[in-house]
């Protein structure tokens, strides 16, 4: 089954891109995270122009956090003060991220960018992950199911501006998930991504949540992120295929929900270890593509006239 795709000017199997958004929702309700950090690289591998990949999948994040965060909501498990507070800054990360893009589509390199953000960030991220991961399920090991601390205090902690998360009994600054929300913009508006690969870990780490409430909240404040960045996409670059959106939408909602039911089945390091696994992946595939020359050099394209 085949549909044209006005945007991306190419033809695509519909089947195809609707079991990818089914992939990925599963991943988006599974780990908390967008699944843009999938999904983007996917669609460039199979033609895609990286431009209109990145302005698409960020309207496809936005069906898949929706049908995840009401699955985690059911549970009680999203801290909508948090999710606010990141949600203001990365508004603003957004906001300056899809500036950002526009100015390296007008010089021709973005491109390169994309290419680049994702085998840096996913890389560095990826071995991170998974280096904590395994360290926890071998100390788990060792050391039986004992319940350590909630979370320990770092640095950051000192910050000014505390403000009480009571769903996630945490007491920290507020500056801390409002400048995660800056990063998490950016991400949304260079990368396509929902940056839940990145605020995931970090919203671990670095505020201290408990892993229960970490997905929901991810999700939640993802919602209104992609939004934000699909229609500045749309309205300010011209990289929106509707098309291609709704196909992705579609398998995307179904995906989700599976996930969220199957969230609960895996222990926190668990599902860490796969999620970098499968980031480390990808970003291995992104890295070759960018220094293993193309079978052909030059593609020249003959019009019917």
């Amino acid at each position: 089954m085949q549909v044209y795709l006005p945007i991306a000017e190419m033809t695509v199997n519909a089947l195809l891109i609707l079991g990818m958004g089914g992939i990925v929702g599963f991943l988006s309700g599974l780990f908390g995270v967008g699944g843009g950090f999938l999904m983007t690289p996917l669609l460039i591998f199979i033609g895609v122009p990286p431009a209109v990949a990145v302005g698409t999948q960020a309207n496809q994040l936005v069906a898949a956090s929706v049908s995840g965060v009401l699955a985690h909501w059911r549970r009680g498990n999203v801290d909508v003060k948090l999710g606010l507070l990141m949600l203001c800054g990365s508004t603003i990360g957004t906001v300056v991220g899809v500036w950002l893009f526009g100015v390296f589509q007008r010089l021709g390199q973005i491109d390169l960018v994309i290419g680049l953000s994702y085998v840096l960030f996913l890389g560095v991220i990826s071995l991170l992950m998974l280096s904590e991961s395994i360290n926890a399920m071998l100390k788990r090991r060792r050391k039986g199911a004992s319940r350590g601390k909630l979370h320990k205090h770092n640095i950051l902690h000192g910050l000014p501006l505390k403000t009480r998360f009571q769903k996630s009994r945490l007491y920290i600054s507020a500056l801390l998930p409002f400048g995660l929300g800056i990063i998490g913009g950016l991400l949304v508006a260079i990368m396509g991504i929902g940056g839940g690969f990145f605020l995931v870990p970090a919203m671990i780490y670095v505020l201290g949540m408990p892993a229960s409430t970490v997905a929901g909240t991810s999700l939640f404040q993802i919602i209104f992120t992609t939004a934000i960045a699909t229609f500045l996409q749309a309205y300010q670059n011209q990289t929106v295929d509707v098309m291609l959106a709704l196909l992705l939408l579609a398998g995307g909602v179904i995906g989700a929900q599976f996930g969220g039911r199957a969230s609960g089945r895996l222990r926190g390091e668990q599902a860490r270890a796969l999620l970098a696994l499968l980031v480390l992946v990808v970003c291995m595939k992104l890295a070759a593509d960018l220094v293993v020359e193309p079978v052909a050099r030059y593609s020249i394209t003959v019009g019917a006239g």
